[in-house]
This record gives C-alpha cells, structure tokens and sequence, in this order.
C-alpha cells in the first residue's frame, strides 16, 4: 500500500508541475502581430467610407460611389499580394444573383463576396479556417440605398482588418488554407454569409473554424459612457443549432451544455489571444449572438460549422445604422472620427494570431473518450492522432465543471493517459500539438 500510494503521490506532483509549463510564443507568429499597423487600417477606413454608402442595394457599375465601387476596390487591394505569395493566394468576387424576398430586398441584387484564398502548403490537408467582416453598410432606414451610410466601425472594421491580415499573413506558408472573405448583404439578412455557408456544405468543405468580425474598432458606450479598449468579446454557441435528440441526450447526461466546438473555439481565441496580444483580454459571451441581432457566423453554425462572433466589448448605439446628423448638439453616425485605431490594431491581432496558430497546428484529435467502465478516483483518457498534419505530442486539458475555461495542459506523446483526478470532478479534453509548438482546437473527451 504504501509503495502504490508513494506511485500515486510521485504521479500528481509530477502532473501539477507539467500542468503549470510556460507557454512560449512562436516567434513567427509574433512577428507576424507586431507588424500590423493601426496607421494602415485608418487609412483604409477612410477610403471605404469616401464610397458614401455600401448599402447592398446601391449601384454596381457606379466607379466611385456605392457597393460595386467598394467590392472592386477591395478586391484590387487582396490582388495586390498575389505576387509575393509564391503562388499560393488567389482572389476572386463569389457572386450569386438573388430575387426579391419581400422583406429587405425590394428589387433583384447582384450579390458579390469578395474572397482571398491563402492556399495551404500541404496537399494532403484539406482543413480551411475562414475569417469575415461583412462589406455592406446601412443607415437608420434599412432600405435607403442612397443616402450616406459611412459604416466605418460596422463594419468597415472588419474588411480593413483582414485587408491588414491578409498583407502581414501572405507570405509565410501555413499547412491548411485561410480564406479571408468580405461578404456582402449582411444588414439584409445575412445573405453574403448565407450564401458561403451553403457553397460550403454543399461542396464540402472542411471547415475547422470560422471567426466573424463585425464592429472591432469602437471603444466607448453610448448612454452609460463607459469606454475601454482592453477587452474585446467573443460570441459562442452553446447547444449546437443541429444538435438531434441523441446529441441532446448526450449533452445532459454528461453535463456538456458548455463544451460544443464553437464554445472551444471561443476558449482557443481567449488562450491564443492574449498570449500574443498584449492589453487585450478577451471576454466569452455564453451566446451565439447579442439580443435582437444576428451576425455572418449564424449561417455557418445553422449548417453545423464551427464559428464565433468577435466584437467590440462596448456598443455605441448612436453610431450604429443611424443618419449621419447632428441632434440637440450629439453627431449621430458611423464616422472613423469615433473609432479607436490602437483597439482595432489588437483586434486584428488577435485574429491573425488565431488564425496562424490554428492553421500551422494538426488538425484535431480523433475518437477522443473518457473510460467510464469502473467506479475509480483515476480518469483514463484515449484518443487517435489527428487526420491531417503531424502530431508530436498532445495536451491533455482538464478543468474544474464550474470553471470557464481549461485550468491545466499536461504534455505527453503517447494515445493515452490516465490522471489521478475524478471523472466526477473535471471535464477533460485533448489538443494536438505540432512540431512548432501550434495547438489544435480541442477535443472534448466524451464516455
């Protein structure tokens, strides 16, 4: 007995010091977010709002003003890194004309997604991240096409983010491919994304994570005059939109309500982001989206994809789909004058940190269980070695059922381990790790 509990005591200090590693950053990667620049963004953001409006329904062959003038130059500017990307980026405009729905399409539209495709270095990885901000803009009438509609924060935001993702990221070669989209039609319901989520799922793509950026560069609140720009939120999906009633069952029984793969998503941005952005601290929203609004994340999770919304922490409601004026002497409207570069500079950071991690990782581990047969005080876990990249080793994650988020990693090579802590007590999950030091997305250790 007293030789096995020595074994026992010896296991759990050794387990609590590996727990405890220092994660390092990979020094590509950090680079990579030192180099994106808030001056960038700015200059980019008053070129999209000089279109004057790029509600989905303004002109298409205007040259100077509307959505089809905002769609081409956007798409100029992705083509503009084609030829220091050794081949491996692409761009194109995805469009897809659509009739009238007698709800915020009045007449037929020419519905255009401009797409920057960084194709993945490894031929057998069929894996594909996608990251949005949505083109189009509103004012206070949802179906005013003409009058000016600036959106510089929503969500001129997010296409100059990736704009600036796309000329840090082209260079550096990742095994899975990113696609970096700025969708169209998203005050009109979503219909940019919608039409991406389905191209998707009907062509089968393999998305392992989708980030929706919408509004990541406005740091003060409207009414309670709060302001701050060292938190940024990340929307989840709890119970998955497809979830059948085996699933549902599956959840109760083991107490999963807060472990979907978009709610480990959510966890990876908040590990992954603030440990290559410094002053930001991202806050998960155990939400799919805030009340009375939607996002381009929606579609991909309706079809069963992974995704999460990324936004600002505070809203500004006289900034947001309003008339530009000036009442009993408060300016409404979107204007660039109102957002916070340096924010929207850690924003996009964060994305392009997650996204580069993401991609330089192995894909997920497979059939990862959890041996539920006996009644011990030791959890064993299994699991098989992803389907794409190398694994040189695997993170066992495990975490207290109240706590947010994943409390200790502990390292190993091997396809199983078994912990002295109580199935009862944690939850547990596993992450690939790549020769680089890149984790997966984790996988939740079901029974």
């Amino acid at each position: 007995m007293y030789r096995n509990g020595g074994f026992i005591l010896l296991l759990l200090v050794a387990l609590q010091a590996a727990g405890q590693q220092t994660i390092t950053r990979n020094p590509i990667i950090a680079n990579m977010v030192a180099a994106v620049r808030a001056d960038n963004m700015e200059k980019d953001i008053h070129q999209l709002v000089a279109f004057g409006t790029r509600h989905t329904l303004s002109s298409i062959t205007d040259k100077k003003q509307g959505i089809g003038a905002a769609r081409n130059w956007v798409l100029q500017r992705f083509s503009s890194y084609i030829a220091g990307s050794g081949g491996r980026l692409s761009v194109q405009l995805d469009t897809v004309t659509l009739p009238p729905n007698g709800k915020r399409l009045d007449v037929p539209v020419h519905l255009g997604n401009v797409m920057a495709t960084l194709k993945g270095t490894d031929p057998a990885d069929k894996r594909v991240f996608i990251v949005s901000g949505h083109l189009d803009s509103r004012a206070s009438d949802i179906m005013n096409r003409t009058i000016a509609a600036p959106g510089a924060n929503d969500d001129g935001s997010g296409v100059v983010a990736l704009l600036e993702m796309v000329r840090v990221m082209h260079q550096t070669p990742f095994p899975a491919t990113i696609i970096f989209v700025a969708v169209s039609g998203e005050e009109q319901g979503l219909l940019g994304a919608d039409h991406l989520a389905e191209k998707a799922a009907r062509q089968g793509w393999e998305v392992e994570a989708m980030l929706n950026n919408d509004m990541i560069g406005q740091s003060t609140s409207s009414e309670t005059n709060l302001t701050g720009n060292t938190v940024v939120r990340v929307f989840s999906e709890g119970i998955p939109a497809l979830a059948d009633e085996k699933m549902l069952a599956q959840i109760r029984a083991e107490g999963m309500e807060n472990d979907s793969r978009s709610r480990q998503l959510a966890r990876y941005v908040k590990e992954v982001g603030e440990r290559y952005v410094d002053a930001l601290e991202v806050m998960m929203v155990y939400r799919s989206d805030r009340f009375l609004r939607s996002g381009d994340h929606v579609p991909f999770l309706r079809r069963g994809f992974t995704a999460v919304r990324i936004t600002d922490l505070y809203e500004n409601y006289i900034r947001q789909h309003q008339d530009v004026r000036k009442e009993n002497g408060i300016q409404y409207g979107d204007l660039p004058e109102y957002m916070d570069f340096e924010y929207l500079r850690k924003n996009t950071c964060l994305n392009l940190a997650v996204l580069s991690n993401l991609a330089s990782a192995p894909a997920i581990p497979q059939t990862v269980k959890m041996d539920v047969k006996e009644l011990t005080n030791m959890t064993r876990i299994s699991w098989q070695k992803p389907v794409y990249g190398t694994a040189r080793g695997y993170y066992v994650l495990l975490r207290e059922t109240s706590s947010p988020t994943w409390q200790k990693k502990i390292y190993t090579t091997a396809t199983e381990m078994t912990l002295p802590y109580s199935k009862d007590n944690y939850f547990f999950a596993v992450q690939a790790v790549g020769e680089n030091g890149a984790e997966s997305l984790a996988a939740f250790a079901g029974k």
